[in-house]
């Protein structure tokens, strides 16, 4: 049975530079690394990567993407060289083709800071071959909960489903434009949204077709738009749920659950 997570990555490479705000949250992927004892492989579903189809990299030894900009040189300069996946890039995009989306591969794709950042803190051994996948431009939660689910086949025999990105991506809030009383308000509405996820996605009781359907929806949540002006570092946990349906893992259980830079955040495991 495969392992389905979803974690928030953090702040450019603020996990990696000791930056007191992330400790809760380098402590929670840094625990997480039995999770990827015996791993053959690592897909990770990044919100740094939107393409007009589903792609995936294949190059076998995959370069490196700084895509942040204004941290140290050092941050330039951070390496991880774990090899890429390209047959499971094939089989990925076959996958997705047998559901009617026009995957593709990409050669030329390296890791981007929503693959590389967690990655070293949960496996510094860089040994597991990764696949990166892209997010649709169109930003359809549907169509993410569908490309999850042509997924899920592939999580047997010891892949794990890795969704980068970040439950709480409201970064007016996260970089302090806001006055106290709508910072207080704002924390009151991350709070109430994300008491809303775990009622989705942690009870036993709530089966597939509600979480679709709830998921699909979730702008109708509480704080939603909030917590989420642009769905981009959502969508992977749409991903990630599609592919935990289909591969029958159990209802989630939450393995991150810090304030994270002031606002409430969720990390997420299956299986």
């Amino acid at each position: 049975m495969g392992k389905v997570l979803f974690i928030p990555h953090g702040g450019g490479p603020l996990p990696l530079l000791g930056d007191p705000a992330h400790a809760p949250l380098v402590t929670a992927l840094t625990g997480l690394r039995p999770m990827l004892d015996g791993a053959k492989a690592i897909i990770v579903v990044t919100a740094h990567w939107e393409a007009e189809v589903p792609s995936f990299s294949s190059s076998p030894a995959p370069g490196m993407l700084y895509d942040y900009f204004g941290f140290p040189e050092e941050t330039y300069r951070l390496n991880y060289p774990a090899p890429g996946a390209p047959e499971l890039a094939e089989k990925a995009a076959q996958a997705l083709g047998a559901d009617g989306f026009a995957a593709v591969l990409d050669p030329e794709r390296g890791f981007d800071h929503g693959t590389f950042v967690p990655l070293m803190l949960m496996r510094p051994q860089a040994d597991i071959p990764v696949l990166q996948m892209s997010l649709l431009a169109a930003l359809d939660p549907a169509r993410h909960i569908a490309m999850g689910q042509a997924l899920g086949p592939l999580l047997d025999g010891g892949v794990v489903l890795l969704g980068s990105g970040f439950s709480f991506h409201n970064m007016q809030a996260l970089v302090g434009r806001m006055s106290p009383q709508q910072k207080v308000q704002g924390q009151h509405l991350a709070t109430e949204f994300h008491d809303w996820l775990d009622s989705v996605i942690c009870d036993p009781a709530t089966g597939p077709a509600d979480q679709t359907r709830r998921l699909t929806a979730w702008t109708d949540a509480p704080g939603a738009r909030f917590c989420q002006p642009r769905e981009d570092h959502l969508l992977p946990f749409h991903v990630c749920l599609g592919a935990a349906q289909a591969a029958g893992l159990p209802a989630a259980t939450r393995i991150f659950a810090e304030p994270l830079l002031g606002f409430a955040t969720r990390g997420y495991g299956w299986g």
